[in-house]
């Protein structure tokens, strides 16, 4: 996976804190975390499309999350930014062993292929059971000052 995984899911919980119709630009998301601008704006325009944040263009424009934290799972950010996908893709390399293999799926049949696609599922279920709400809740439950500190820093005009 890519550090825009990580990098997304740490926006959208941030993103929770606003107020309703409140939005925070790019440059101010990265800048709290001293991320390139650039290429945190292409993680989010990807939230965007996936209908995750809206995008508001303008002076008073930016990001906010476009639907409730209960509706985002860390499976939905992460499918935004990886795209959809498996992570394991099994090139069918006993194909390439000797012996005749006319008609034989070996992505079905390999126990290295089936057991990392049950692996796969797993995780994207885990994924998919946790919320950005759970996250929301995790945090504000073991850093309770976490959100004000957040807000201040996304709030900082100077950026």
């Amino acid at each position: 996976m890519s550090e825009g995984v990580e990098w997304a899911l740490h926006e959208c919980l941030n993103l929770t804190w606003l107020e309703p119709g409140e939005a925070v630009t790019a440059a101010r998301l990265a800048k709290y975390y001293e991320l390139p601008a650039a290429y945190l704006n292409k993680q989010l325009q990807a939230l965007a499309r996936a209908g995750i944040l809206d995008s508001t263009p303008g002076p008073r424009g930016g990001f906010r999350l476009a639907r409730r934290p209960e509706d985002i799972t860390m499976m939905d950010v992460v499918t935004a930014i990886e795209g959809p996908d498996g992570a394991f893709r099994c090139e069918e390399v006993l194909r390439r062993s000797p012996g005749d293999h006319e008609g034989v799926d070996y992505r079905k049949s390999c126990i290295i292929s089936q057991s990392m696609r049950r692996a796969e599922l797993a995780w994207r279920r885990e994924l998919a059971a946790v919320t950005i709400a759970d996250l929301k809740e995790i945090v504000e439950s073991r850093h309770p000052a976490a959100p004000g500190e957040i807000l201040r820093g996304l709030r900082d005009r100077r950026t």
